[in-house]
């Protein structure tokens, strides 16, 4: 391998740690800790590893830590109300309803229904709409965290070529808008995309965010290149046992790249970490801070 690995895990572990100096200081300014809640409807096992993580973490960085675990037929009104419940409370400064949720309660509805300014996973509309006009608002975490890494990786990015696979809400049409906020030239592609092997050919960066085990050839990278792979897949392995790989097919791609992220380890733990960031810049930006 001639890449250099980048270890999402210790930077993760060094942002949650300014977090945390930042929350003591709020603390002593404010006289409280910010408060996260998070709404869990169902009972998916990823879903509910997830919040117990996020809570662990929040109060780790010595905030308040919410949760509400509800059943998988809980009506779409009885979320919307409890939405409505945490927007109003004082003590609460971010709020993040756990995806997905079950089939017959509109995600997009309580997306748009949470209060942009506590909207600490940034999918609403107001956010998405200041994100991509390149105003300052809440940004979705994982891509988030993508740009920290490839900034502390390369530097200055301006002009660079970037390739972004995937175009989901959450983290390929963020991450997009992101990059070309940072000034790179910037191609959104997906599973559909035509020769997607020319485009990624000549992108000094690579994002790769399809949930297509192993998609992304070694042979495709441009050499030198630096990768992102948010890809998390299961595939099973002989005796019933199974590991987790990314999008990116890692030993073909490290031999070329300049900077690779692994799976597990790279984006993972930066996703939880941009999590309590925004929601340190949520308490601040209610206190006027």
């Amino acid at each position: 391998m001639s890449a250099i690995l980048i270890d999402g895990k210790a930077r993760a572990a060094a942002l949650r740690a300014e977090v945390a100096q930042g929350v003591a200081g709020f603390v002593a300014t404010h006289g409280r800790a910010p408060g996260l809640t998070v709404v869990l409807v169902g009972d998916d096992p990823a879903s509910a590893v997830y919040v117990g993580s996020k809570g662990k973490a929040t109060r780790e960085a010595g905030m308040i830590s919410g949760e509400y675990r509800l059943p998988a037929d809980t009506p779409e009104a009885d979320l919307l109300a409890l939405v409505a419940k945490l927007n109003t409370d004082p003590a609460v400064d971010g709020i993040l309803v756990q995806m997905p949720l079950p089939r017959h309660i509109d995600s997009d509805r309580v997306i748009a229904a949470i209060d942009p300014a506590k909207d600490v996973d940034g999918l609403h509309p107001v956010n998405t709409g200041l994100l991509v006009s390149g105003r300052k608002g809440l940004v979705p975490c994982t891509p988030s965290g993508c740009l920290l890494l490839i900034k502390e990786s390369m530097g200055d990015i301006a002009g660079a070529e970037a390739v972004v696979i995937g175009r989901s809400i959450l983290v390929g049409k963020p991450m997009a808008a992101l990059l070309t906020n940072a000034s790179a030239t910037v191609t959104l592609a997906h599973s559909r995309t035509r020769d997607l092997a020319a485009h990624i050919a000549r992108a000094d960066i690579v994002v790769a965010a399809v949930g297509i085990p192993g998609m992304v050839k070694g042979e495709w990278i441009k050499p030198g290149a630096c990768v992102i792979d948010v890809g998390i897949n299961r595939i099973a392995l002989d005796g019933g046992k199974s590991r987790l790989v990314g999008d990116v097919d890692f030993d073909s791609a490290a031999a070329r790249a300049g900077w690779i992220t692994p799976v597990p380890g790279g984006v993972g733990p930066m996703t939880i970490a941009c999590l309590l960031a925004n929601t340190l810049a949520a308490a601040r930006a209610r206190a006027g801070a």
